[in-house]
């Protein structure tokens, strides 16, 4: 084995003859299924529940410009992906990105990262609905046993305890019900998300407009910014900016944008179901960036209202937005709220159990993995419904058993170290193959991705050391199943040592 075979990228005919010769996925999702596509996956977790401990503990008022550097960040990476989607209309994403650029063994390293964003982050969001479920059952006057309501490990102090718990049971059952419905066919999973979209949409809407007349501007002008702007540190050491004492954490809008850069997690989803766009030089750098442009703009108006509704240190940091009207006397909002936070929490989980699985076929169809199981295509629904099981056993022990501080700890860092790939990879194709046909090229030149590599790498940094020990544990086991397996069977390396005996 050669460093040259471990760095040996593949051709775009070549990744455009796999997808030709193999079983094919359905091309059935078109710019506005796409753009769904990727609201769905955004809009959920984030914006019903994160805002109230980014504004609570590191930002105040001053979230709102952490949504805008967190989403500069995410759409500096948006063009990227779009661009590549556009050259390499196939599924795999950033892992099919860094096998044309980077290399085999760098694909790999991605692809594992990328099960940390899509399974792991799945597992996460499995966690939210359950809670916000109970909390609708607690409404109706109904509750479920302590011994299925959490799951059976927790965290305190860093250490990981026992809750008594059996099993977290509706984390355990959304997870089942997504993988049926994945399984089912893409236009029936996209159809679903479309109109959970549509509900979600109209209850930030109505949070929006509903909030506006409970805004009292002094909550934003007498303290705007009460930890700063800065919050920027390295390998978890402060280098710009104030702690929060009461937390004893990096606190201002830098470390506001790297906490809550979770709540953009899933626009590249879109770049994961490219395979099955029936236009996808135009449809998907549309769902893309459509999807995060949309977000944004949502995020930074929900911020706005939240923090002007409740002063920030009142703010609670579990259910925020329902406790916010709650606080200025609209009681029947909770309910409203708390249906619409059950709704985009199912369509984020939704879109992220859908991307897992073709991640998989990619690599599969590449001999990483397995390719007669991961790659299998079913002869009815044409979804790759092994892959979509195992991901659906994944994520339904994962949310139901482990703790919901260790699963999210790990999604940030491995999503920004995927951004980091696709930039970087765009950045050597720009330069090692600028007449390359693109059906979308990003705007500004080199700019776009070496900003978009900046911004990035700021955020990672400013995670905790913890963060970076548990990413480089992850893919060293990734390294071992690389070299114990793909290796072996690399489909690229059997066809390079093939022409070299031939020759």
């Amino acid at each position: 084995m050669s460093w040259q075979q471990l760095f040996a990228t593949k051709s775009l005919e070549h990744v455009m003859e796999d997808v030709e010769s193999g079983e094919r996925l359905k091309r059935a999702l078109g710019p506005w299924s796409l753009t769904a596509l990727g609201i769905g996956a955004i809009i959920g977790t984030g914006i019903f529940v994160l805002v109230g401990k980014a504004a609570h503990d590191t930002t105040g008022p001053a979230l709102m410009v952490s949504f805008v550097v967190a989403g500069l960040a995410c759409i500096f990476a948006a063009l990227c992906y779009a661009e590549f989607a556009s050259m390499a209309p196939v599924a795999g994403s950033a892992y099919t990105y860094a096998y044309l650029t980077l290399g085999e063994m760098m694909a790999w390293i991605i692809g594992w990262d990328l099960v940390l964003e899509y399974a792991v982050a799945s597992c996460t969001v499995a966690h939210g609905w359950s809670k916000y479920f109970q909390d609708l059952l607690k409404i109706a006057g109904l509750s479920l046993p302590s011994e299925l309501s959490n799951s059976p490990l927790g965290v305190e102090n860093g250490a990981i305890v026992s809750t008594g718990a059996w099993l977290d049971l509706p984390a355990f059952a959304i997870a089942a019900l997504v993988t049926v419905i994945l399984i089912r066919g893409i236009r029936e999973s996209a159809m679903l998300n479309t109109i959970m979209v549509i509900i979600k949409l109209a209850v930030v809407l109505f949070v929006i407009i509903a909030g506006i007349p409970y805004v009292k501007i002094s909550n934003w002008t007498d303290n705007f910014a009460p930890y700063g702007y800065g919050g920027v540190s390295f390998f978890g050491h402060l280098v710009w900016g104030e702690t929060n004492p009461a937390t004893g954490l990096p606190a201002g809008v830098m470390a506001g944008a790297a906490l809550i850069f979770f709540a953009y997690l899933g626009f590249d989803a879109v770049s994961t179901s490219a395979e099955e766009a029936k236009k996808p030089e135009h449809d998907v750098p549309f769902g893309i960036i459509g999807s995060l442009l949309v977000c944004t703009v949502l995020y930074i108006a929900v911020a706005a209202v939240l923090t002007g509704m409740v002063p920030y240190n009142q703010i609670q940091k579990e259910a925020p937005v329902a406790n916010a009207f709650e606080q200025v006397g609209f009681q029947g909002a909770r309910i409203l709220v708390s249906i619409g936070a059950i709704t985009g929490i199912t369509s984020v989980l939704l879109v992220m159990m859908c991307g897992q699985p073709r991640i998989f076929l990619a690599m599969a169809r590449d001999g990483l993995l397995p390719r007669a199981f991961f790659s299998d295509v079913h002869p009815v629904f044409k979804t790759p419904w092994k892959s979509t099981i195992v991901t659906g056993v994944m994520v339904a022990l994962g949310g139901s058993l482990l703790p919901l501080d260790l699963l999210a700890e790990l999604t940030n860092i491995g999503t920004l170290f995927a951004f980091v790939v696709v930039c970087a990879a765009v950045l050597v194709l720009r330069v090692t193959h600028p007449d390359t046909p693109r059906g979308y090229r990003a705007p500004l030149g080199l700019a776009t991705p070496i900003m978009g590599i900046a911004l990035c790498l700021l955020l990672m940094f400013s995670l905790g050391w913890e963060n970076w020990l548990r990413l480089f544990v992850w893919l060293a086991i990734g390294m071992v199943i690389y070299f114990g397996y793909g290796v072996h069977h690399s489909r690229l390396r059997a066809v390079t040592n093939a022409g070299k005996h031939s020759s």
